[in-house]
Order: structure tokens, then C-alpha cells, then sequence
């Protein structure tokens, strides 16, 4: 009972080590210079348990990004939750969201799996659908569903909750990238939290009840 119990687990811990490693791999050298020698080192397991589990390098690199989008996915979900209504002022929750939306993107991860995806977009099209599957369409209903429960409870003049997340997330978004260097700068949270502010300003200006 006992090694029956324990033996899927630690399948599925080599499985993330691989994952983890790969896209560290594949982050820093790219597809075509990544080998699947150093993922297997840096993994703690054999060169063909990585192509048991895989199959090929081009699989390898597809599961890598599809599991880095899933953790970036969770972390943006959690911060998206918090967008609640207290009754009070609507401002101060909108910045704690904005600035942990913004800390999500501003994550090491996130900024290695954007330049990868972009980098390798070009011979992989598909990548996209990957990341916009699993990560950026989860996050943008989550958050357009508490926009539309603020509309509703007349706290925002919101009559297109899609529109209004694209609107929210290019202005906490759109600064950040010339702002960070593409990920080279690391930006002070008193920075994230003015961006946050000025990203809730205009969105309000827009959307607030008058």
C-alpha cells in the first residue's frame, strides 16, 4: 500500500523538477542553444527519464511554458480575488489589486516566460495558444466577472466588463515594460504603487459613479 501510494507522487516530482528546470534551461539559452543534458542535471535525473516523460525537446519546451503560465495564472488569480466590495471607498481596494497585478507581472518568471515566448513565437506559433489559454483569458474573466458584480452593485459605471479589463490592465501594464527594461530593472514597490495609483485614477475618471 505504502510504495503503491508513494510511487505517482514521486513521478509527479521528477515531472515539475524536469518542468522547472527546463524552462530555466530554455529561459536563459533559448530553444535552439537549451540541452536537454543540462535539464537533466539540473533536474537530478536521468537524460532519458526526461524524454520518458516528454517525449522530444519541442514537447519539453510546450510543457515548460504551459506549467510557467500556470503559476503565473495562479498568482494573478489570487490577486484578483481581492477585488471585493467593502462598502467603503472603492480606490484603495482597486490600487492593492492593481499593485499586486502589477508585482505579478513584474515577477523574475513572468518576464523569462514573455521573452521566451516571444523569442521563440516565430517556428512555435502555437505557444500562444498556450499562454492565452490557460493564463491571460483565465485572468482577464475572472477579473471582467468582479468588475461586472461592482457594476451591478452600482459601484461602477461599467457596461462592458471585457472592455473595461482591457482598459484596466493597459493602464497598469503599459508603463511597466520601457519602466523595468524588460525585466533588466528591478522596480521599487513605492514605484509599483504609484503606477498602481495613476493606473486607478484614469480607470475611475472613466468608470467611477458620478
Amino acid at each position: 500500500m505504502g510504495a503503491a501510494t508513494k510511487a505517482p507522487r514521486g513521478r509527479m516530482d521528477k515531472r515539475q523538477a524536469i518542468l522547472a528546470a527546463a524552462f530555466a534551461e530554455f529561459a536563459a539559452r533559448g530553444y535552439a542553444q537549451a540541452g536537454v543534458d543540462e535539464v537533466a542535471a539540473a533536474a537530478g535525473v536521468a537524460k532519458a527519464t526526461v524524454y520518458n516523460h516528454f517525449g522530444d525537446k519541442e514537447t519539453l519546451l510546450r510543457e515548460a511554458i504551459a506549467a510557467s503560465a500556470e503559476q503565473a495564472t495562479a498568482k494573478n488569480l489570487a490577486a484578483v480575488e481581492r477585488l471585493v466590495d467593502t462598502g467603503g471607498d472603492l480606490r484603495p481596494v482597486l490600487e492593492d489589486v492593481g499593485l499586486r497585478l502589477i508585482q505579478c507581472y513584474c515577477d523574475e518568471d513572468s518576464w523569462a516566460l514573455r521573452r521566451l515566448l516571444y523569442a521563440e513565437l516565430a517556428h512555435l506559433p502555437d505557444l500562444l495558444e498556450i499562454v492565452q489559454v490557460r493564463a491571460a483569458e483565465r485572468v482577464q474573466r475572472a477579473l471582467a466577472d468582479r468588475l461586472a458584480r461592482l457594476a451591478l452593485a452600482g459601484r461602477l459605471g461599467v457596461t462592458d466588463p471585457d472592455a473595461a479589463v482591457e482598459h484596466l490592465s493597459a493602464l497598469l501594464t503599459g508603463p511597466l515594460e520601457a519602466r523595468a527594461r524588460w525585466g533588466t530593472r528591478r522596480l521599487p514597490v513605492k514605484e509599483m504603487r504609484e503606477v498602481a495609483a495613476a493606473a486607478v485614477d484614469a480607470f475611475l475618471t472613466l468608470y467611477g459613479r458620478k
